[in-house]
Formats: structure tokens, sequence, C-alpha cells
């Protein structure tokens, strides 16, 4: 089999699947609808391929929204729900809000966004902000991004909780740095979600803290599954391995996604996503079986082969 690269994927390539429970990727069941997945701590099913909306932080031109207009209605669509952003996004929570006002989808949505002050006076000022700008009166997940002000803001955020503003709530890095760091924040408080990156360039979170999340039952978003773009640099113009047919993969965006789809930790992957053209790529990474464990391994060994 040839590969087909994220520039050359057309729709006739898309299909999804629904996933259960956490589990070993050989019982994941293919059928009609969205791959889904377990919140740990209430048993609430969210699709497993959301949108990470860093890029989303556009001016208010049309033609600077227009392609991410199409793109938030052809995730929805096709059964996408969960979008994660933050105010340290430029203008992105802005844009979302006016974005899903104007496509009437706000009640389809699992909305995540963050807090990163350092001072509780000026976290409750910036997440009232958020709410404002994305037109909520609640937010699905609220995350201490990049660990901020953590011994301030995890008590506040499950404040916000308890009030009703906040239904979940967790704590983010992309840091390997901060693992450490990550680690004692869930071992001493309940958490719903933690939000790491994982790859198959950056595997280290999978070594202790995708472990640690699924033995105290919090869910687990990755973001970076792509490495910022260097895997696409990584593997360049060349196909794909004629094996990754096997587990149902068609394109660079599928290989990389349904490594990390496969782990049983995760919940919820956000790939950016500012091309209607990506969306059809990257929810097809849920069409088919994912692959088991001898095949991600073998997906390690090629990729550290490069």
């Amino acid at each position: 089999m040839s590969g087909i690269n994220r520039r050359e994927f057309t729709t006739a390539a898309l299909g999804l699947s629904a996933l259960g429970t956490l589990g070993a990727p050989a019982l994941f069941a293919a059928t009609s609808g969205p791959m889904e997945r377990k919140i740990p701590s209430s048993g609430e099913t969210i699709p497993a391929i959301g949108v990470g909306t860093v890029r989303y932080g556009v001016d208010e031109s049309a033609a600077s929204r227009a392609p991410l207009v199409a793109a938030l209605e052809r995730f929805h669509s096709l059964g996408g729900r969960v979008v994660d952003t933050a105010p340290m996004y430029r203008t992105s929570e802005t844009v979302l809000g006016d974005l899903i006002a104007s496509l009437g989808i706000r009640n389809d949505l699992f909305i995540a966004t963050k807090v990163d002050r350092d001072n509780r006076k000026a976290s409750i000022e910036q997440m009232g902000s958020s709410l404002e700008k994305l037109r909520v009166d609640q937010v699905d997940l609220m995350q201490v991004h990049n660990l901020i002000g953590w011994e301030d803001n995890v008590p506040l955020v499950a404040e916000w909780k308890e009030a009703g503003k906040v239904r979940y709530t967790g704590i983010t890095t992309h840091r390997q740095g901060q693992y450490a760091e990550m680690e004692r924040i869930v071992k001493a408080h309940e958490l719903d979600f933690i939000q790491i990156n994982y790859s198959l360039e950056q595997r280290e979170s999978a070594e202790r803290m995708l472990p640690l999340a699924a033995d105290r039952g919090v869910g687990v978003i990755v973001n970076r599954a792509f490495g910022g773009g260097r895997l696409f640099d990584a593997v360049g113009e060349q196909p794909l391995p004629e094996w990754a047919a096997e587990f149902d993969c068609s394109s660079w965006a599928q290989f990389m996604l349904k490594y990390v789809l496969a782990h049983p930790a995760v919940t919820v992957v956000i790939p950016g996503m500012t091309k209607a053209r990506h969306v059809d790529d990257n929810l097809a990474a849920g069409q088919g079986r994912l692959p088991d464990a001898s095949e991600r391994r073998r997906m390690e060994a090629w990729f550290d082969a490069l």
C-alpha cells in the first residue's frame, strides 16, 4: 500500500468507529459513530478525538475566520465534541465563543479551557473572563495550565466545581521537567483530568504519568500527538509502511494518532485542526481497529530508526 500524506488526504477515506470503556486495544469495538471513551471519575462518555485551538487566535476578519468556521462545522458534523482552548492562546477563546454561537452548537460541545495566573484574585478574574469570552455560564473542564500557581489554583478550580461553574478539574503540562511535580499533585489532590504530551517522539509520559492516571482514575488528555509538527518533518514525503494497513491506517496523521489512542490510559487526544480536510484526516484515526501492543512496539522501532 502506498502512503497518503496529509495534503493528499480526501474525505473518501473517512470512516469512524466507536470506543466504549478504556481497555486493551484488541477489545475496542468498531461500530458507527465517533470513537468514545469514558471519563473515569464520572463514567460520562466523550469522543476520543478532540480539537486543540492554539491556532484559533486570529483577528476578526472574515478571511481569517472562514477556514476555522469550516473546520469547526465539519468537526461537529462528524460527531466531534471536545474543544480545548486557553486564554493564553491569543484571541482563541473569543473566536471560539463567536464561532460556536454562530453555528449554534454550544450544547453539543465539551469545552475545556485553562487558568495560568499565580494568585487567587488574578485567577478568579481570568476564569471569569474565559467564561465571558466563551459565552458560557459553566465550562466543562478548567485546567491549571503548566502547573502555574497550582497551590492556589487547584483548590480554587475545585471550589468553582462545587459552585457549578466548572464540571471537571485538571492540570496540564507539555514539559517532561514538570512530570515529577505533576505526579505529586495527582497523588495529593482529587482531579478529573491531566493533560500531557505523548507521541511517537515523546514517550516519557507513558513511563509513570499515564499508569499513575489510570491507577487513580484520572482521565488523560494528550497534547502534541504530532510532536509540535516535528513528526511530519521526520517522516517527510515517504510512504506509510505497508503494515500500517493492518490496523486500518491510511495517512501519517492517523498513524500518529492511532499510536496515542491505543494506549489504554488515554481518554482524549486533541490535535490542532484549522482546515476541514485536517478534521477528516484526524477523525479517521477512529476508523477500524487500533494497533495492539506488539504493533505499537513495531511503530516505535520504525520511528526510532528514521
